[in-house]
């Protein structure tokens, strides 16, 4: 007689600190891992520097998104506790703590580690003390004659209010002696660097002293002859600064008649958000950085004083420019699978379930099989979900080339993927222009489940083909992203891709699915069913594992279903590369649980779902981390993975991911991550790499 599992308490007895590690935090943890590969000297050295812009970039959007929310938040509910039992404003003060260290990191990496190592191979950022006489000639020459005409200096006076700054983009603030030619001093201006100026100014080889690969910034060469723009004048000190925004767009979907025209009208107020952020040299006087401050209605926490240009992510152009084969990573060619070789791309899916791992393998098959499906006379529908595609995309081309041949063609386009929503609204216009059906999915849910549906005319009748990804149609991220995609006939799944497709484009009740895990309706509940019957399996003495990949794990209530799980016998492995709010490791409550974080060449982007099930294992590949707006406020899908060979190489792949010691960290109870102790074995993604 088998023992019935005791019954599992529905809540646990811990304070929401001790359940919760903070989200925002756990963000900042993650940029730290990004820059520790700027520090890594077995990464290439130019490969080091993008790690370090990437580390400045990653951390500016944390600010017009995370930050700005969170001090929208601190206004209207200043008393709102997360999850981990902290308020806005007690969020935003860690917040400024931790980013200042953050900072100071980045430039002590970028001069005391970056710039004398770029050094070392003749890749020299030139200081104005450091310019020979023919150098400052031709600087000089360049400032008057590519500059000083595109540059506007603002003089500050009743006339001359305090200018609108736009959102991260480069000023100067000069402090003058003497009078104009109005009599007028008041002892400031305002520079404004147009964003058509280059940041980074590279010297001829032929002017003297110069070496192969000199560059200035276009601050020294302002702060140089900045004495030029205030004829009669002189400046005394001229020092950079940067305002940062909030650059999330705010549009009430339930009160606008046309989605695209409101989303338009938001666009091109974007750059002018409240501040939120002021970024100032170190060497700028405290009176000159407080009146900066004031005029922005910022506070000392919300100021950073940075050694070095006040926009890391701009030298991300220098690899571009140097031909330095040996300090970048090797070039890599991600393979095309055999069963994508052949003439006939349909056969191939029709005779079994086809996977791609990308960036390993190429994404081309699956621009090809939109081509053929584009082109095929027996193919009569395509349906597609766009989140991001990118300029000039491939796939948009053969969306358009089908609409174009008469297929019946219905893309899902969603607007409001963050930052690329100017992108997607001249892609929507494309596609309606060749006659395809767009649409904007549901009011109030983003449309983020990567689906395409091809309906061909075969000899049995209608047959439906279905490509489902974790990843976005976007080819060029495809080459830097980690994403697996699922090729298959599957009647039962197509027919649920058709459902899904439905849902967005019409209207009625949520549609039963045999296969597929949606949100907002099915995947959430699913999931803590999957890992409640985990639970209750261990408890019974059934064999009983959780394997989940992802980018973050924020979710409460399924962050408490693991724990439960824990506390049940369940040994969960979770990889997870960025935000993570559970606490693994914690005495009494996950001790069974080990978080880890992978950071590398390639940017971990799959979700895959393991559950052991007693010996019957389910594995489930989806769009969706497990955060409240993937599980209650998108569209997304998680679909299983039916062939039993397609299913061992992926738990193969989250094995390598377990045993990785070389890119590998992991997550400490304290909420800090610690580096894996290398065994001097291969990181996980090298030998991918190799294999592929």
């Amino acid at each position: 007689m088998t023992k019935e599992p005791p019954e599992l308490p529905r809540q646990l007895d811990f304070q929401p600190a001790d359940l919760f590690l903070n989200r925002e935090l756990s963000l900042l943890e993650f940029n730290r891992r990004v820059l520790e590969q700027a520090q890594d000297e077995s990464v290439p050295l130019l490969e080091r520097l993008k790690f370090l812009c990437i580390s400045s970039s990653n951390l500016d959007e944390f600010f017009e998104i995370r930050v700005a929310g969170l001090q929208q938040m601190a206004e209207l509910t200043p008393n709102q506790r997360g999850a981990d039992g902290m308020t806005p404003a007690e969020t935003l003060a860690a917040i400024s703590r931790r980013a200042h260290e953050l900072v100071d990191a980045q430039y002590r990496v970028f001069n005391d580690i970056i710039l004398p190592a770029l050094d070392k191979e003749r890749i020299r950022f030139l200081r104005r003390s450091e310019w020979s006489p023919e150098q400052d000639a031709w600087l000089k020459n360049y400032f008057h004659n590519e500059l000083m005409p595109v540059l506007s200096p603002l003089g500050l006076d009743p006339a001359h209010p305090f200018p609108r700054i736009l959102n991260k983009s480069l000023n100067f603030i000069v402090q003058l002696s003497g009078k104009d030619a109005f009599g007028r001093n008041t002892g400031f201006a305002i520079v404004q660097a147009p964003r058509a100026l280059p940041r980074l100014i590279q010297l001829p080889r032929e002017v003297a002293g110069t070496g192969p690969h000199d560059f200035v910034f276009l601050s020294s060469v302002i702060h140089a002859y900045v004495d030029d723009l205030f004829p009669g004048m002189e400046a005394t000190g001229s020092y950079q600064f940067r305002l940062t925004r909030n650059s999330d767009l705010l549009v009430d979907e339930e009160e606008v008649k046309d989605l695209m025209e409101a989303l338009e009208g938001e666009l091109s107020q974007r750059q002018w958000g409240d501040i939120v952020r002021l970024e100032v040299a170190h060497n700028c006087p405290e009176h000159l950085w407080q009146y900066l401050m004031d005029v922005a209605q910022l506070t000392p926490a919300d100021v950073y004083q940075v050694n070095g240009p006040v926009n890391l992510h701009r030298l991300m152009t220098i690899p571009d420019l140097i031909d330095r084969p040996e300090l970048k990573y090797a070039p890599f060619t991600p393979r095309v699978p055999k069963a994508f070789t052949g003439p006939d791309v349909f056969a191939a899916i029709r005779e079994r379930d086809q996977l791609l791992h990308h960036p390993y393998e190429s994404f081309m098959p699956v621009v090809d099989f939109l081509r053929h499906a584009a082109r095929d006379p027996r193919v009569l529908a395509i349906k597609q979900t766009l989140y991001r595609t990118g300029d000039k995309s491939a796939v948009a081309e053969a969306l358009i080339e089908a609409a174009r041949n008469g297929k019946e063609v219905t893309v899902v386009v969603e607007l409001r993927a963050r930052f690329d929503e100017e992108a997607n609204i001249d892609l929507a216009e494309q596609l309606q222009e060749v006659g395809a059906h767009v649409v904007y999915g549901v009011v109030g849910y983003k449309t983020h489940a990567k689906m395409c549906l091809v309906v061909r005319r075969e000899e049995q009748g209608l047959r439906q083909y279905a490509h489902l990804g974790t990843g976005n149609y976007h080819p060029r991220t495809a080459r830097i992203y980690t994403d697996y995609g699922l090729f298959t006939a599957d009647p039962q799944i197509c027919k649920d891709v058709h459902a899904v497709f439905l849902q967005l484009t019409s209207l009625g009740k949520v549609t039963k699915l045999h296969r597929l895990l949606q949100s907002p309706f099915t995947l959430a509940k699913q999931l803590l069913a999957k890992i409640e019957r985990e639970s209750a399996h261990a408890a019974a003495g059934k064999p009983a594992r959780i394997i989940a990949k992802m980018n973050a794990l924020v979710e409460p209530e399924t962050i408490q279903a693991l724990y439960k799980a824990s506390r049940a016998g369940v040994k969960v492995d979770l990889i997870i590369r960025g935000m993570c709010s559970l606490r693994p490791g914690a005495a009494g409550l996950s001790e069974n649980i080990q978080v880890r974080s992978v950071v590398g060449r390639f940017l971990e982007h799959h979700r895959c779902y393991y559950f052991a099930n007693a010996g019957d294992a389910e594995l489930y590949l989806s769009s969706a981390d497990w955060m409240e707006r993937n599980l209650f406020r998108r569209v997304e899908v998680a679909f299983p993975v039916l062939d039993r060979k397609i299913r061992e190489r992926i738990v193969e792949h989250l094995n390598g991911y377990l045993a990785d010691t070389a890119q590998s960290w992991l997550l400490q109870p304290d909420g800090s991550y610690r580096r894996a102790e290398a065994d001097g074995s291969k990181g996980i993604q090298q030998r991918f790499m190799e294999e592929a």
